[in-house]
């Protein structure tokens, strides 16, 4: 039994890339490769779809990238280039994917206590993996004020606790990498993407971050705020840091999640975070408290207004179906609570 399949893919800054083909017998046949792109010379068009004729309909992209390489010959692709065709055929077999792909939701919780929301991001994203729950964005609200470490950060390093403790702040630790979060209700916005891994496929972290957040920087733009990706996961304004991202990926799904800084106690943020001059000298400040430009500041809108703006561009942008946490997943993420990320072992993993 056959089929025929087809993929698309709009190269960033470049041209469209477009693989039609039959699936037969674990292998593509009958290709066909076209698209807006420029190839020289002429004839290697019929190059590049020969090596992909009879390819095995599981070879990686990387393998696949290789083949086309060889292929190529001294060939100049202008507006897109081997990796291009491989994801495309890729996307064709249903291997990548797309945001029109995906039917999304958008996870409403209300307010959750900071172990809460480590341990639902932790379950969210294996669901999704799993196949047993549609991908979606959630807008975090939340509980109580928090320190949020990175998966592999040292809590010793990273905490003053008896300062945190004072404060009253809860110190958790995410499963994804990167940097401590300080966080208090009303102050913070954050949201968590939980897609399949398909949506990032031949990405880099680096392409992934920047990929998964064009959207919100549409939806800051939208508010007044020019902003834009810096460095590896840095969202930023002229006037300073608005943002970091994280994320973290499993067999399956990609969890990828952002805090932003609405508004912000400086003094008591340097009072429980340990932030050294190391941590600071790549990025051109001496200060900590003025590396972070709150978003109430560029805008002089209230909290749920941006939210509102960033909630209606991801729903022009993909659209979304709003639905509710059921009790499943819940106690699912209560027991992960109690055995994982309420535990002092957990939170000092890295002591």
């Amino acid at each position: 039994m056959s089929e025929r399949v087809h993929g698309e893919r709009k190269v960033r800054g470049g041209k469209l890339v477009v693989v039609d083909a039959t699936v037969s017998a674990g292998k593509i046949i009958d290709v066909v490769l076209s698209g807006d792109f420029f190839l020289e010379p002429d004839e290697a068009l019929g190059w590049l779809t020969a090596a992909l004729e009879g390819q095995p309909v599981d070879l990686s992209l990387d393998k696949l990238t290789a083949v086309l390489d060889t292929a190529a010959r001294d060939a100049e692709l202008v507006g897109f280039g081997t990796r291009d065709i491989a994801l495309t055929v890729l996307r064709a077999l249903g291997r990548a994917a797309t945001w029109d792909d995906l039917d999304l939701e958008i996870v409403e919780t209300g307010p959750l206590s900071p172990t809460m929301q480590m341990a639902l991001d932790e379950v969210i994203v294996r669901q999704v993996a799993e196949g047993r729950r549609a991908p979606n964005l959630r807008f975090w609200d939340w509980a109580s004020s928090a320190v949020v470490i990175g998966s592999y950060q040292s809590l010793s390093n990273e905490v003053d606790e008896a300062a945190a403790e004072r404060h009253g702040i809860e110190v958790v630790r995410r499963i994804s990498g990167g940097g401590a979060m300080f966080i208090e209700p009303g102050n913070t916005i954050t949201y968590s993407l939980a897609v399949p891994d398909t949506l990032v496929a031949g990405m880099s972290f680096q392409e992934s971050y920047a990929f998964l957040d064009e959207w919100v920087l549409r939806g800051l733009r939208s508010v007044g705020i020019e902003a834009a990706y810096a460095g590896l996961n840095d969202i930023a304004s002229p006037v300073g840091k608005i943002a970091g991202a994280a994320q973290k990926r499993i067999s399956g799904g990609v969890l990828h999640h952002v805090t932003m800084a609405y508004d912000i106690d400086a003094d008591k943020m340097l009072e429980v975070l340990r932030i050294g001059r190391e941590k600071m000298s790549d990025k051109g400040t001496r200060s900590a408290a003025k590396r972070v430009d709150p978003i109430r500041s560029q805008t002089g809108l209230s909290r749920d207004k941006v939210i509102g703006a960033l909630l209606a561009e991801f729903e022009q942008s993909f659209g979304a179906a709003y639905v509710g946490l059921d009790q499943a997943t819940i106690d699912e993420a209560a027991a992960l609570v109690a055995a994982k990320h309420g535990t002092r072992e957990w939170v000092s993993r890295v002591p």
